[in-house]
């Protein structure tokens, strides 16, 4: 990327790449340069760059139809939430922008929840390690002191407890009865990749019911596939009174929504929540034909499948590297941990073995390919991850050979 003076406000850490072109699990920059993305636009692009049928309907709705606004009805809004509340067991939908602002919403129903309990200080039960967004209100639940330093003072209303610990949560009923909600991700993503026991989300909406606390779920970024099921919530089998989308439910076109059932369902009327590009025709068609193309093609089960495999291949190759010190995951969300800092691989990555990773919580290599991947890329992403993990640098001082099963297909 051509180094000039830019106009745009310093907030991302860029990498010294633009890319021009996309195709399935690949990108190109602009010298020409191949490369395979293992994270999917942060787990947005779950179909995939450039999917010929979501181009197809972006192009068609353009010619058609992009705003109204809510002051009217939208018929791909309507069919969109209808859609949603059938694949999900919910009764409403609110359609939003992002995932920050479906969390907003989460917590203005938790609020609103709160009114109708006469609870004059509510309190929302939020979780170690958590991330719920940049927004005031969802950094207030969000537990990285990086992320909020400057921008106090952020919201009251947040009490936090360890993740994964329903002693903790219980002890909080027990100390606190202004508590009227839990807000939590099934797998912490940002958080490091940190899986949720079924039997802790179980006991979750048992305390939940037995307080009459509304249980949020942040599927933003396991929702739709990623776990390998469509809501990371339903591996535990049970039922959230609200659920939180977005990222994967554009394919890369901004929406977000948020669900709810019961006693949250109904808790909006007119005035008290809104969005003006929330719900509009475009992005509510896109997220429709997201969804047709992953009941399709059986996506959330293809998830469960690569995700294993992608496992068992990092374990494999890495299991045994000297500086690994955990390899978790679930579905086509996996993370590497190291015993060290190593932020500094993303660029390496790039540069070195033309592959896009992050790492989150500065020790955690994050993995969120499409998925679509072939058994070739998935493979090729461990080959990739080993060579890099192996190159005698600070990170990776024990050489670890490759498996010949891992080498990419010709």
């Amino acid at each position: 990327m051509q180094a000039v003076t830019s106009h745009l406000m310093r907030a991302y850490a860029r990498q010294p790449v633009s890319f021009v072109r996309g195709n399935g699990a690949q990108l190109w920059d602009e010298q020409g340069v191949e490369y395979l993305d293992a994270i999917a636009g942060v787990a947005v692009t779950s179909l995939g760059h450039a999917h010929p049928e979501i181009a197809a309907v972006i192009a068609d709705q353009a010619k058609t139809l992009l705003h109204t606004s809510n002051v009217f009805g939208i018929d791909w809004q309507e069919r969109l939430g209808e859609r949603l509340c059938a694949l999900t067991g919910m009764q409403s939908a609110f359609f939003c922008n992002s995932g920050a602002e479906a969390n907003e919403t989460a917590i203005k129903l938790a609020r609103l929840h709160a009114h109708r309990k006469q609870v004059l200080q509510p309190q929302i039960l939020v979780m170690g390690n958590a991330f719920h967004g940049r927004t005031l209100a969802t950094l207030a639940a969000t537990d990285n002191p990086a992320n909020q330093q400057g921008f106090g003072p952020l919201p009251e209303g947040f009490l936090r407890v360890p993740y994964n610990d329903i002693r903790a949560a219980r002890e909080a009923a027990e100390h606190c009865p202004d508590i009227v909600a839990v807000l939590i991700e099934p797998v912490q993503g940002e958080g490091g990749i940190r899986v949720a026991s079924a039997d802790y989300l179980r006991e979750l909406r048992s305390l939940c019911d037995q307080h009459s606390w509304l249980l949020m779920l942040d599927e933003i970024q396991t929702g739709l596939g990623r776990t390998g099921a469509w809501f990371g919530y339903q591996i535990a089998d049970i039922e959230p009174d609200v659920i939180t989308l977005a990222k994967a439910l554009g394919n890369g076109f901004p929406i977000g929504a948020c669900l709810a059932r019961g006693a949250a369902a109904d808790l909006f009327s007119p005035g008290l929540h809104g969005s003006t590009f929330g719900g509009n025709p475009l992005a509510c068609r896109v997220a429709f034909t997201v969804l047709d193309i992953m009941a399709r093609e059986r996506l959330a089960e293809r998830a469960a499948v690569q995700g294993a495999r992608l496992l068992a291949g990092l374990q494999q190759a890495l299991g045994a590297h000297p500086h690994v010190t955990a390899i978790r995951g679930q579905g086509l969300m996996v993370g590497i941990e190291l015993d060290r800092p190593c932020k500094e691989l993303v660029g390496r990555a790039l540069s070195e073995q033309q592959l896009l990773i992050t790492v989150t919580r500065d020790t955690v290599i994050r993995l969120l390919p499409p998925l679509t991947c072939t058994d070739e890329q998935i493979d090729d992403i461990v080959l990739r991850l080993t060579r890099l993990l192996s190159a005698g640098t600070e990170v990776g001082v024990m050489k670890v050979q490759p498996s010949a099963e891992l080498e990419p297909a010709t």
